[in-house]
């Protein structure tokens, strides 16, 4: 398998993702390891000496597992994602590049919204041009003051007719995630391009992001009180942006949102609370509540009130039902959401629709949401305005 570039070209350096770190973690594992079997033996009435030697040998192993891991799913793409530090909130080299950099630094008028940003990512994932191009961009939200990369697919078409306009998907991954699983793992521009040659999805754009905006924290797509405003951000901030740079349809009728896991909890929440914005939803193995750990801490600032505003099971016994139409997939067996899945169908009613995937067997895995992504698409085509 070929090695992945990683976030802000990290591959020829010694940053979280690249290649030199994580073969630099794994040697001193190993070499920890060798230490262990070489000289405990000779330690055998030292007991402090082999306890130490053990840890240290476990703390390294562990460190390697993990920095292994995190490559291979994306989930922290830099040091500053980890450590908290990262002002766009996603990676890349935020390198302004294109005319519409230019002419922002050449302005004195606002800020752009939507600036084309330089990202090594894309640079060794573009798609061929008969499937569409690939693109980053960097979104800075003028009412919820968050700055953020997101990855652009645009449909070949766009490309083919000047004065058409598009529907626009909001796609999320998980959490805590990275937007590249979108292209590398869960494979949707290359997907959505097949299906769009084959007619049988509207061309249209994905704009792929990871819902956590300000790393590490769990936002869960909320207006945090005296916090982040991540609900602002993707129900507002984005789709201006998006329509200052893109020929888009108009909101409700064009636009989606998408998301596996957390993706899948944000997507379904944003369409709910947000349906004079969004016009339909797909949540690949979501969830209907967020749940309060040390990732989200307090989400809500206390108050019971708007907590149950966030509970989507909750909205749809107390809350007139939005007129969105929804996709919700799950597993009978190894999906732990299988039963809340069924409640909230259950709960569902007009002008609300739930159309559902269910597989008999499957996980909380991209393996899974690969299986269930066409059809999803598939069953987005017919919901969304020309």
């Amino acid at each position: 398998m070929a090695q992945r570039p990683a976030e802000s070209g990290e591959l020829t350096s010694m940053g979280l993702t690249g290649t030199p770190f994580i073969l630099f973690v794994c040697v001193l594992a190993l070499a920890a390891l060798a230490g262990v079997i070489w000289v405990a033996p000779r330690a055998a009435r030292r007991v402090p000496a082999r306890v130490g030697l053990l840890l240290v040998s476990q703390v390294l192993l562990l460190a390697a597992l993990l920095t292994v891991a995190n490559a291979y799913f994306a989930f922290y793409g830099s040091w500053g994602d980890l450590l908290g530090m990262s002002g766009a909130g996603g990676g890349g080299t935020g390198d302004p590049v294109g005319p519409h950099a230019r002419a922002a630094s050449a302005s004195t008028g606002p800020d752009p919204l939507l600036v084309p940003t330089h990202d090594a990512f894309v640079d060794g994932h573009q798609l061929p041009a008969k499937d569409g191009r690939l693109e980053a961009v960097t979104i800075h939200g003028a009412r919820s003051g968050i700055t953020a990369l997101a990855y652009v697919y645009l449909p070949p078409q766009y490309f083919q007719d000047r004065t058409r306009r598009f529907p626009v998907t909001l796609a999320l991954t998980g959490y805590p995630g990275n937007a590249q699983n979108l292209v590398t793992r869960l494979r949707l521009p290359q997907t959505a391009a097949q299906e769009i040659a084959a007619r049988r999805l509207k061309p249209m754009i994905f704009v792929m992001m990871r819902p956590m905006l300000t790393p590490p924290r769990d936002t869960e797509c909320t207006d945090v009180p005296n916090g982040p405003l991540a609900e602002t951000f993707f129900a507002r901030d984005l789709p201006a942006a998006v329509e200052t740079a893109y020929r888009t349809v108009p909101a409700p009728t064009g636009w989606s949102a998408m998301g596996d896991s957390t993706g899948g909890y944000c997507a379904l929440k944003l369409a709910m609370r947000h349906s004079d914005r969004f016009a339909a939803a797909i949540s690949l193995s979501g969830y209907y509540k967020a749940l309060r750990d040390i990732t989200t801490g307090d989400l809500y600032g206390g108050s019971p009130a708007y907590r149950n505003e966030n509970d989507l099971d909750w909205r749809l016994r107390h809350r007139p039902a939005p007129p969105v139409d929804v996709l919700v997939t799950t597993s009978k067996v190894g999906e732990k959401d299988y039963q809340a899945t069924m409640r909230f169908i259950a709960l569902a009613r007009s002008p609300m629709r739930v159309a559902s995937i269910t597989l008999p067997t499957g996980g909380h895995h991209f393996s899974v949401w690969n299986r269930e992504l066409t059809p999803a698409l598939r069953w987005l085509n017919g919901r969304l305005g020309v």
